[in-house]
């Protein structure tokens, strides 16, 4: 037997194993990378230079935007090099640090966007009170939660995966180093990993899930207390973009974390990947600029500004 440390290198099966299809999905996810840097260093750039975007909200998503550079760079840059590489390995060494950041990105995601349901509850439901309540301190603190719990709960959860035993056997039957193939794989050391690894993940999850659901009940609720047709109107368009963040990034872990590792939902599993480790980080800037006016209109001065004058 084996132990972790042991193994020099893995092998990442990939998607598939027809070259035809990895030229393809080398063009494919290259141009996906591109899409996802300059949507969301963009974004970032954007909300620094224009005065109307200096709320606390696009002080998150500017975060936001951040981790999702970091949560695809993680990712795409080995598994375009696997595409067009005969042997696609990756080190033990460096397949702990990809489970290290990816854990830890999930976790500053799901909790920087249930920061942003409260910041939402607070901006409709308490308008009043949001400036100094929101106060750039508070959103510190606010934004600081997320980081530091992500990356403490991820150290735990990868000296998990460094318990891991493997006979002999290191096909990784994934596109990057994830924690149920890897489970999967191992013949020794899986029933604390395992049972963590859906501990945490429900734990976190769920909790994040109800800040995010309270929050919106709460603004509902605010909502349907307002006279002005044209003030509950403006109150769910700022809130539309969020919902469909969250509802995508939440849909597609829940499918991927909350399952027992077996042959079929691993699977299964690769193709969720995908999503939200590719698709995701390149929607989120489109979400957050196509359904909001004022990063249109931050947006079209900026334009203009530059290029028009």
């Amino acid at each position: 037997m084996l132990n972790f440390t042991d193994v020099t290198e893995f092998v990442l099966l990939g998607l598939t194993s027809r070259k035809e299809l990895q030229v393809l999905l080398f063009i494919v996810f290259l141009l996906v990378y591109i899409v996802t840097m300059v949507g969301n260093i963009g974004m970032m750039i954007l909300i620094k230079i224009s005065p109307q975007l200096s709320s606390p909200m696009y002080f998150f998503l500017s975060h936001l935007s951040f981790i999702d550079v970091w949560f695809s760079s993680n990712i795409t840059p080995k598994m375009l090099e696997n595409l067009l590489s005969k042997t696609k390995t990756i080190s033990y060494a460096g397949c702990l640090v990809q489970c290290f950041f990816f854990i830890a990105l999930v976790h500053v995601e799901i909790f920087i966007l249930s920061v942003m349901a409260f910041d939402r509850y607070m901006a409709i439901g308490k308008p009043l009170l949001y400036g100094s309540k929101m106060s750039r301190v508070v959103c510190i603190r606010l934004i600081s939660f997320p980081y530091i719990y992500g990356f403490l709960t991820s150290l735990a959860a990868t000296l998990w995966t460094y318990g891991l035993y493997f006979c002999g056997k290191t096909e990784i039957n994934h596109f990057y180093c994830a924690d149920p193939p890897l489970i999967k794989m191992a013949c020794a050391g899986t029933f604390v990993k395992e049972y963590t690894m859906l501990f945490l993940a429900g734990i976190n999850f769920t909790y994040s899930l109800i800040v995010v659901i309270i929050s919106y009940l709460f603004i509902l609720i605010a909502i349907l207390r307002m006279r002005s047709a044209e003030g509950r109107r403006k109150a769910f368009s700022t809130c539309g973009s969020h919902l469909t963040a969250v509802g995508i990034f939440y849909g597609t872990l829940i499918f991927m974390y909350l399952r027992r590792p077996t042959e079929e939902s691993v699977e299964q599993g690769k193709m969720v990947a995908v999503f939200y480790t590719t698709v995701i980080p390149m929607l989120n800037p489109m979400i957050y600029s196509l359904r909001n006016k004022d990063v249109k209109e931050a947006m079209d001065k900026v334009i203009s500004r530059k290029f028009l004058r």
